[in-house]
């Protein structure tokens, strides 16, 4: 089942910085400038099922198998498209927004990328 799926709209200036830390920031359109400045914005609307461990998070063709999940991470992103995804193939989050996923390379983000999600 596709639990979400969006496009890449416009990328922060500080993107790559989170990026090479392993990190992407996600955030709807109706994001505040301030948050603009490190986020990746992505016109998604309706997270169709909450994440689970288990699911696939999908960045164009590159696929990453979802570890860990924070309290908060599932109503930050169906309330305000907020997705922060750490490629540190942890099995716990630091962080009650966090979402883990397997330790693999980050592929290179643009506009028009395609976050998809999927899972049960």
């Amino acid at each position: 089942m596709i639990k979400y799926t969006s496009t890449v709209t416009q990328i922060g200036p500080l993107v790559e910085e989170f990026t090479n830390a392993g990190i992407l920031v996600f955030f709807g359109e109706d994001a505040p400038p301030e948050l603009v400045e490190f986020s990746i914005i992505h016109d998604g609307r309706e997270l169709k099922k909450d994440l689970v461990s288990g699911d696939v998070v999908f960045i164009d063709d590159h696929e990453f198998r979802v570890l860990a999940i924070g309290e908060v991470a599932n109503s930050n992103f169906r309330n305000l498209g907020h997705l922060i995804i750490k490629f540190n193939g942890k099995e716990k989050v630091e962080l009650p927004g966090d979402v883990c996923v397997e330790s693999k390379p980050i592929p290179p983000i643009k506009v028009g990328t395609i976050l998809k999600i999927t899972g049960d």
